[in-house]
């Protein structure tokens, strides 16, 4: 029997079949899919694509009231244009910058807006991610908050656009909405902005240019964040390399193109009122709104500003101007200590867009003295402790420099609270190198100065100081930059008893139709006890008695006045203090740091026009509220201090709380010694040096009269070690190598000199004299300098010079014939101006009040000569009826003070004899 085969084979193989659970899940996933995309799909149906955009808007700021218009923002200068008009190579700047892929969407990029989807769910974050179809629906359609809803009603939007309009047509829209900043709305308006030219003939590196302004309207601009817009700029150019638009390398080589100078357009805001204008705009885009918004939105922005105070501003800072030299500038910051809001604000009157002088940073000088006593009273030390006044006094910190008082005011036996209305600076820097300066910087950052101003840390020393990045008991001197509003701030918080609320011009932002868009709701904080706080009232009160009252006003105040140079002028003055319910700052300096005075010549101090200024805004701000009653004294905070009377030379010889001038500047010299001819005077000068060096140790003397053209020298050509002032040498021989060539000193360079010479830092020295070529190099230098008599050493504070030759150097500072080019002798001159703003010995000895003194000291301590000291002094002394360069060189003397004497008594000598 014959069986037939099976035509299909059985399988040995078992079908795989998925758990039940499994295919549920598939099932509910893929219906839930089908349902997601049902709803996407009725929601974008349901949006309706709103009519074109209604034309830009001005916002308007009111006052405090809410009601008074304070001023209008907002944009005016809008001209739109076909994309025809606008080069290819433009278009594709902005395609690089924001949307590469543009062409090829259909106006929703999936991952951005998952990623925002994330971000604003599970990372409470405000992330976008926008094609530029959504970002024209957003600036044309929409609110700029960063949610969900509005997210994806963006998105939905965005695809009605793509099927309403042509790529073309919604790339045009989107160029034509786009604000620039300057007031500029749209690529036609921020051609002429920044290139005064039309669209049509912009290149692709400048369409670059304008393309940054996207992300940032303000830090794009080059005239205000030339770092941030250029590396923006570049990055820019390397995506459009990527897309093949254009040579690699593009980027690195091609030039950054020229941008026109920022100005004040017809729609900008000026006088006070533009400046207050820029804060207010700076402060809502921390909160959250666009520049755009703010500019083009029609928003009403209620401010803090008080109509009152601001025009009291306003009134005192113009008379105080009035007929006044038109280098000075003044700044005027009033908080509201119970608040933080900023009633009344002048930064300067040339409107939006201008420098701020209330946010640049200068040194604050004694108005910094009140935290040094805040920080000791922290620390149980009472105002009414006694401390040492005495005038010079030497500390470990300042590296043999000694530390004057004001005007040498002496009060040996002094109590702080005293030594704050004298504003004397021995005590207070004795206090802060008590107590350490860290303290009192960490009390300063929580009262209200900033960690940092940009990328700069503050109360630090910079790069150039003795102790770069660390706090130096200088700060009791107030020689740390702070901005008049951040100080305003920081005395708003002790006139609110210790606590601390941030400073801020905004109230409330809403929408033409009222919808709120934010509302400041800041909360104070204790930095600073009430009991302290209260006792720096009590200090500050004694000032204002001094000083001159407020009409009407129960005020506290402190003055200050940081010195300019080695004279008796200031280059900022400063008032700061407050009275009930407003804290205000003045300040008065120019913008390039130099001497200011009055019309007539009158030196500006602390106590005189900003004290005027902040008296008269406060009487006029205040006048309209009831007199406070009068606030009982504090209860003294802290023990009663004196163990630094124990530095007193010979002990307590005066009663506590005398106070009287010391010696003052030329008290040395003795003009009626300069009789007769020039012969004459010098032989008399000569007979009077040789008598004198028969009772002191070697010295010589060098100078030469500029006005006259005369030279003195008494063994000038006597050979001695130059100790430190051969980093004048130092610095001239590195600046003769960058000017060979063509090119400045590099910012490390610069760092490096300013160390050497106002720090007289020994380590920046020997670097720069290995960059110059060692003994070598500097004896080169030396020679195209006219410097026959110096040989340097292996050592460069070994190398031997004489008194002559070192006025040949200074000689070379000034003539404009040396092979130093202008720029180099300027650095020279203003390093060696700045690093005797402490200092009183030397040279300057010889100098008159309204002096100015340029000079660099030396001294060294030599044990090969049975521990003798080497005191060397050279300078420049210019005044009215001087400019006489002077080098003074001593040896052997048995201490540094001996030595120091002497070296001021023969300067003094030439002086007197010889009169210059």
């Amino acid at each position: 029997m014959t069986v037939a085969a099976d035509p299909k084979p059985k399988s040995h193989r078992k079908r795989f079949k998925l758990p039940r659970w499994c295919r549920r899940s598939v099932a509910v996933l893929a219906v839930g899919a089908v349902a997601i995309g049902c709803g996407a799909a009725g929601y974008v149906a349901s949006v309706d694509l709103p009519p074109d955009p209604a034309p830009p808007q001005a916002s308007v700021l009111y006052y405090r009231d809410g009601r008074t218009v304070l001023t209008r923002i907002g944009t005016t200068d809008r001209t739109d244009v076909g994309l025809s008009q606008v080069p290819v190579a433009v278009q594709r700047a902005f395609l690089a910058a924001e949307d590469r892929g543009f062409y090829d969407h259909s106006g929703v990029s999936t991952r951005g807006v998952l990623r925002a989807l994330w971000a604003n769910v599970f990372q409470d974050g405000g992330q976008g991610a926008s094609t530029i179809t959504q970002q024209y629906v957003r600036n044309a359609y929409l609110t700029q908050d960063r949610t969900v809803s509005r997210k994806t009603k963006e998105a939905a939007l965005a695809w009605k656009v793509e099927d309403r309009f042509s790529k073309a047509e919604i790339l045009e829209r989107y160029l034509n909405t786009i604000y620039f900043g300057r007031g500029a709305y749209g690529i036609q308006a921020g051609a002429h902005a920044y290139f005064g030219t039309t669209v049509d003939q912009l290149t692709g590196f400048q369409g670059a240019v304008l393309a940054t302004l996207i992300k940032d309207p303000t830090r794009g601009d080059p005239a205000v964040d030339a770092e941030w817009a250029r590396d923006r700029w570049k990055w820019i150019l390397k995506a459009m390399t990527e897309q093949g638009w254009l040579p690699a390398g593009a980027a690195d080589r091609t030039p950054y193109p020229a941008v026109a100078a920022e100005s004040v357009t017809a729609n900008g805001v000026g006088g006070a009122a533009g400046l207050i204008a820029d804060r207010v705009e700076d402060e809502l885009v921390q909160a959250g709104v666009t520049r755009q918004q703010v500019r083009t939105g029609g928003l009403r922005i209620t401010t803090t500003i008080d109509a009152t105070a601001q025009d009291a501003a306003t009134q005192s800072v113009s008379v105080a101007l009035r007929n006044q030299p038109k280098e000075l500038r003044i700044a005027l910051v009033a908080v509201d200590p119970a608040s933080g809001g900023v009633r009344a604000y002048h930064g300067g009157d040339r409107g939006r867009g201008y420098f701020d002088d209330a946010l640049a940073a200068r040194p604050p000088a004694s108005t910094f003295k009140p935290v040094v006593l805040a920080a000791a009273e922290e620390r149980g030390i009472g105002y009414a402790s006694l401390y040492n006044g005495s005038s010079p006094r030497d500390f470990p910190d300042r590296r043999g420099v000694p530390l004057y008082n004001q005007r040498n005011l002496q009060c040996p036996v002094c109590p702080l609270d005293l030594a704050m209305v004298h504003s004397l600076n021995t005590p207070f820097y004795a206090l802060a190198e008590q107590i350490g300066p860290d303290a009192v910087r960490r009390l300063a950052h929580k009262l209200g100065v900033p960690e940092k101003y940009g990328k700069q840390a503050t109360m630090v020393d910079a790069a150039g100081d003795p102790a770069p990045g660390k706090t130096r008991s200088d700060i009791a001197l107030g020689r740390y930059p702070v901005a008049p509003a951040d100080l305003a701030t920081l005395y708003a918080t002790l006139a609110d008893g210790g606590r601390r609320r941030d400073r801020h011009f905004v109230d409330s932002v809403a929408t033409a139709d009222g919808k709120v868009l934010h509302r400041y709701s800041g909360k104070p904080r204790r930095v600073l006890s009430s009991a302290v706080a209260a006792d720096l009232q009590t200090v500050l009160e004694k000032v204002v008695a001094r000083d001159g009252e407020v009409a009407g006003v129960a005020a506290a105040a402190k003055t200050g006045s940081q010195q300019w140079g080695n004279t008796t002028d200031s280059s900022d003055a400063w008032t700061a203090g407050w009275a009930p319910g407003l804290a205000a700052v003045t300040w008065v300096g120019r913008d390039k740091p130099g001497p200011i005075r009055e019309r007539g010549g009158k030196s500006i101090n602390g106590d005189g026009m900003p004290y005027r200024i902040w008296q008269s805004f406060l009487a006029a701000a205040l006048s309209d509220r009831p007199a406070p009653a009068k606030t009982p004294p504090s209860q003294v905070v802290g023990r009663r201090e004196t163990a630094d009377l124990k530095t007193l030379v010979g002990g307590f010889k005066t009663p506590a709380g005398m106070i009287y001038l010391g010696p003052q500047k030329g008290d040395k010299v003795d003009k009626s010694k300069a009789t007769g001819s020039w012969q004459q005077r010098v032989t008399r000068l000569t007979n009077a040096l040789d008598k004198y060096a028969a009772s002191v140790p070697k010295f010589s003397v060098a100078l030469e009269d500029r006005k006259t053209g005369r030279r003195y020298a008494y063994h000038g050509g006597q050979q001695q070690e130059t100790a430190s002032i051969i980093k004048v040498e130092l610095l001239a021989a590195l600046l003769l190598r960058a000017q060979d060539r063509g090119r400045a000193l590099t910012a490390a360079e610069q760092a490096r000199v300013t160390k050497m010479i106002k720090a007289s830092d020994n380590d920046a020295a020997t670097e720069v004299y290995n960059s110059v070529g060692g003994a070598a190099g500097l004896r080169v230098a030396g020679q195209r300098l006219g410097l026959t008599d110096t040989d340097p050493a292996k050592s460069w504070g070994l190398t031997r010079t004489t008194a002559s030759d070192q006025v040949r150097m200074l000689v070379a500072l000034t003539d404009p014939g040396s092979p130093l080019n202008e720029g180099s002798r300027e650095l020279m001159l203003q390093l060696m101006s700045s690093v005797n703003a402490d200092q009183n010995w030397g040279v300057s000895a010889a100098a008159f009040e309204g002096d100015q003194t340029s000079l660099k000291n030396g001294w060294v301590y030599r044990s090969a000569e049975d521990g003798r000291w080497i005191i060397n002094s050279i300078g420049r002394i210019t005044g009215t009826n001087t400019d006489t360069t002077v080098a003074v060189l001593s040896r052997g003397h048995g201490d540094k003070q001996r030595g120091i004497d002497v070296v001021e008594q023969v300067t003094a000598l030439t002086r007197s004899y010889l009169g210059w």
